[in-house]
C-alpha cells in the first residue's frame, strides 16, 4: 500500500502596505505549519548587505527581492512544505510569477488579496508602522496612496482586514479546509 504525500499549498498574499499582510502571514503560517516567505525581509537583507547600492540602487534591480523569494518558495514547495508568500504583489507580472512557482512545484495555489476598507484605520496603521528590519524603510501614507497597484483580473480571495486579523485567518482557513475536502 502506498501512502500519498499531501500536496503543498502556496498562499500568495497581496495588498498595499499597512493592510496587515505580515501579521496575517505570521499567524497563518503558524496555524497551518507553513513556511513564511517575506519579500520585505529579503529586500532589507539585500539593502543591508550593500549589494543594492553596488548594483546602482533599487531602480537597477527592482525585482531582485521578488526573484529571491520565488526561488526560496520553489525550494520549499518542492520539499513538500506549504508556503505563505508575503508581498505587496502589485502587478500582474508578479502574480503570474507566484502562479508559476506553484505550477512548476506541483503545488496548489491560493491567491489572497488583503484590503482594509476602513480608510482611516489603514492610514493609522501605515503612520504608526515602524520598521522591524534593518535596511527596510517603511512607506509613508502618501507613498502608499501613490503606489502602482493593478486590479486583479482573475478571481481572487479578497479579505477585508478592517474586521481584524483573527477573522482574516479564519476566512483563509475555511477556504483551505474546503479545498482539502474536494
Amino acid at each position: 500500500m502506498s501512502t500519498q504525500e499531501p500536496v503543498p499549498t502556496l498562499i500568495a498574499l497581496s495588498g498595499l502596505p499597512g493592510v496587515g499582510k505580515t501579521t496575517l502571514a505570521r499567524r497563518l503560517s503558524s496555524e497551518i505549519d507553513a513556511v513564511h516567505v517575506r519579500v520585505d525581509t529579503i529586500e532589507a537583507a539585500l539593502t543591508s548587505s550593500g549589494i543594492v547600492d553596488l548594483a546602482g540602487g533599487w531602480p537597477a534591480v527592482p525585482d531582485a527581492g521578488y526573484r529571491v523569494a520565488y526561488a526560496i518558495t520553489r525550494d520549499h514547495l518542492a520539499a513538500g512544505h506549504s508556503v505563505v508568500a508575503d508581498s505587496v504583489n502589485p502587478l500582474a507580472v508578479t502574480r503570474e510569477a507566484w502562479a508559476r512557482c506553484a505550477q512548476t512545484s506541483h503545488a496548489n495555489l491560493v491567491n489572497v488579496e488583503l484590503v482594509c476598507s476602513d480608510h482611516a484605520l489603514h492610514r493609522r496603521r501605515v503612520e504608526a508602522r515602524r520598521s522591524d528590519l534593518e535596511g527596510l524603510t517603511v512607506p509613508t501614507w502618501q507613498e502608499v496612496e501613490e503606489r502602482t497597484y493593478e486590479r486583479w483580473d482573475p478571481p481572487v480571495l479578497r479579505i477585508d482586514t478592517a474586521a481584524g486579523i483573527d477573522q482574516a485567518v479564519r476566512e483563509i482557513m475555511a477556504v483551505l479546509s474546503s479545498r482539502r475536502r474536494k
